[in-house]
């Protein structure tokens, strides 16, 4: 018996992640538990900044008009997904992080001014080089569509707020932890989600890629 893989991720994501999950011959199952709006936002004047941080590829999405101030500053984003969506809109990247953002940071000393555009929901990011920070899209939680198929699945995580929306849903639909297993994105993200699963493994590197190979071997019911 094979378990599906359920994919907690808003869209467009989620699609992009089913695909790979098909190309690697898993079955996907989209459940997702975000719904991702732009916000209304007012550009800074760009003379401040040196840089400009991107850990998201939705704050390319949802940027809006306001982005094309923005092409002035280079760009360092964290992962090739960020980096192809800001090329694509535009921007120019000098600099891909293939790890998190705090490896990001430290490869790049040369910058001292970074403007980061980011969600609504964040985690704060201490360092020196970081300037200022605009939300200018919202992720908001949405319930589990279907409860009852998220039942055996393997469910990757994607963050650590996607590990603690999870966990509520299932108790407040009294599904067990035990009949799911996960797959995350980080140790901090396995951390939210919290204990009694029925299996946890960590991605070797912070990418689908990397997650679906963690995915494989828990997919298999004897």
């Amino acid at each position: 018996m094979s378990r599906p893989v359920a994919i907690l991720r808003p869209q467009p994501g989620n699609a992009a992640t089913a695909t790979r999950l098909r190309d690697a011959g898993l079955e996907p199952l989209s459940l997702p538990l975000f719904e991702v709006h732009p916000l209304d936002w007012t550009p800074p004047d760009t003379t401040a900044f040196d840089g400009l941080l991107l850990t998201s590829a939705n704050a390319v999405r949802h940027g809006g008009k306001g982005l094309d101030q923005m092409s002035r500053l280079p760009v360092l984003a964290v992962g090739s997904a960020t980096a192809d969506v800001a090329r694509a809109a535009g921007l120019s990247v000098t600099r891909t992080g293939s790890t998190d953002v705090a490896a990001l940071l430290h490869d790049a000393p040369d910058f001292s001014r970074l403007l980061w555009l980011t969600g609504r929901e964040h985690t704060a990011i201490e360092h020196p080089s970081l300037t200022a920070a605009i939300a200018v899209y919202a992720s908001d939680a949405i319930p589990l569509a279907d409860p009852a198929l998220i039942r055996d699945t393997v469910v990757l995580i994607h963050s650590a707020r996607a590990g603690m929306q999870l966990a509520a849903e299932l108790g407040r639909h009294a599904i067990p932890r035990a009949t799911v297993r996960i797959v995350a994105i980080s140790g901090k993200a396995a951390a939210a989600a919290g204990p009694g699963w029925g299996a946890i493994a960590v991605a070797a590197a912070p990418n689908d890629e990397a997650m679906i190979a963690a995915a494989r071997p828990l997919t298999i019911d004897p």
